[in-house]
């Protein structure tokens, strides 16, 4: 596997249309920096919008992945970025003029050829890759779907497949090496879909761009003539159709004896690239599809923005702490004597996170709370969770250290039971409702695992504002 992040020499472009919307496209790529990503630019939209690459930016899985920021979509991106990932190419901008790429033969062959004509270009950064280091696991029981990542030091995916349809049958293949394998033996593995969903696409006015030549399709059930040249009207396919005699329209050839479970390896591949990172994994997946795939690249997204956080923050790699009391200090402005967390020791983006505060009698507000009789004050303790949750919160956005969290608000606060010294808060705060800037999390406290103290709370994350002083900036 490469180790330095790579991009392309030059920019290269393709024209053609999409497969769902039937539009023309031209798409452009162009070399990108260090550290860019993958990124589409729609340059047929006022300010040219761009939008990354990422599992977050998914707006649609239900004939492909589209993904989108506000009014700026682009649909069925997984050809395209199959063959990014395929290419090991790290850092690139995808300029479309439409709304949807040129869908080519249906498969990734075609961005292949144009990438590998504008050559790559090796950065001075290395890759960042993702290392899976414990087992993840996608399940869809209705659908019987699995996809697993186990960790390795190298990036290697199987699928299976069955559909229970004579033509196919059960399937399975692996890829296990992208430089000698990817081009030429998945690359150019054609979509496909059954002749009975062809209809109802076409029913609905979609699959306007294609044809027999870009979609390999499956006869599941017998049709007229005159329905079949009917159907071929509907999706403007010129040439006539027929049922053929292999179980595939038109007794089209495959390309490879098991070219329907390649394409879902393609596809597999495409959709991964939505972590926004390189993989260092097996991934093993049995009838994968891309909503099944988006909702596993989200998940293990989360682990990569986790690990990617930690990193950024905690310098020295401790047993069982996720942040130490410096690496908090790094991610909130809180100082002493108002700083009410010492340690992270679970954090799971997105969806929950665990402090700890230390309870000594050395803690200020003793002196008074009370003279005799040290109680640590309810709102401190409501403090201490809002402080946790504000790590939480800032965990979930780019750029924390520019930022702050304000709560807006408190609702249903409990005290159960006294806190004093020599007691240790572990503080759970999980995630409740997110939408946009403004979020809601509960918070629990314990001591000795006994519930002390719960609350709920809404926050909004603010910019910093920025110093008067540059020197405090620094």
């Amino acid at each position: 596997m490469l180790e330095q992040q790579r991009t392309i020499a030059k920019p290269v472009s393709m024209t053609g249309i999409g497969l769902h919307t039937g539009t023309e496209c031209t798409l452009t790529f162009k070399p990108a920096p260090e550290n860019h990503g993958i990124k589409f630019v729609r340059t047929d939209l006022g300010g040219n919008p761009e939008i990354p690459a990422i599992a977050d930016n998914v707006v649609d899985v239900s004939r492909g992945t589209t993904i989108g920021i506000g009014d700026a979509k682009v649909h069925t991106v997984e050809h395209v970025l199959a063959a990014i990932m395929g290419l090991q190419i790290d850092n690139i901008t995808i300029e479309v003029d439409g709304i949807e790429p040129p869908v080519g033969d249906g498969s990734s062959l075609p961005y292949v050829e144009v990438l590998q004509k504008a050559g790559f270009e090796q950065q001075d950064a290395p890759k960042d890759y993702l290392i899976i280091d414990q087992t993840i696991m996608h399940h869809e029981d209705d659908k019987q779907i699995d996809i697993v990542a186990l960790p390795l030091d190298d990036y290697r995916v199987t699928v299976m497949i069955d559909f229970q349809n004579p033509a196919l049958g059960s399937q399975h293949t692996g890829l296990f090496d992208f430089e000698k394998e990817f081009a030429s033996d998945f690359a150019p593995a054609r979509t496909f879909c059954f002749l009975s969903e062809v209809e109802a696409l076409a029913n609905q006015g979609l699959i306007k761009g294609g044809d027999i030549d870009n979609a390999i399709v499956i006869v599941d059930h017998k049709l007229s003539d005159s329905e079949l040249q009917d159907l071929g009207k509907k999706v403007g396919v010129k040439e006539k159709i027929n049922l053929g005699n292999n179980g595939i329209l038109n007794s089209k050839q495959l390309r490879f004896r098991n070219e329907p479970v390649r394409h879902k390896l393609l596809d597999l591949i495409g959709d991964l690239a939505l972590i926004g990172a390189p993989l260092k994994a097996q991934i093993l997946a049995a009838r994968p599809g891309h909503r099944a795939n988006v909702e596993f690249a989200k998940q293990v997204r989360k682990l990569y923005q986790q690990k990617k956080l930690v990193k950024k923050f905690q310098f020295v790699k401790k047993e069982g702490v996720v942040f130490d009391a410096n690496a908090i200090e790094r991610i909130l402005p809180h100082r002493y004597p108002f700083l009410l967390v010492d340690k992270i020791i679970d954090l799971e983006v997105d969806k929950k996170v665990v402090g700890v505060k230390s309870v000594t009698m050395n803690e200020p507000f003793f002196q008074g709370h009370f003279p005799g009789n040290p109680i640590m004050p309810g709102v401190l303790i409501l403090e201490a969770m809002a402080q946790t949750g504000g790590i939480f919160l800032l965990g979930s956005i780019q750029n924390p250290e520019d930022h702050l969290v304000y709560f807006m608000q408190i609702n249903n606060a409990k005290f159960r039971k006294p806190v004093v010294p020599g007691d240790q808060l572990f503080m759970e705060i999980e995630l409740v409702q997110k939408k946009s800037k403004i979020i809601v999390i509960k918070g629990k406290a314990y001591v000795n695992e006994v519930l002390v103290a719960e609350a709920e709370f809404m926050a909004g994350i603010v910019d910093k504002p920025k110093s008067n002083n540059p020197t405090l900036e620094k």
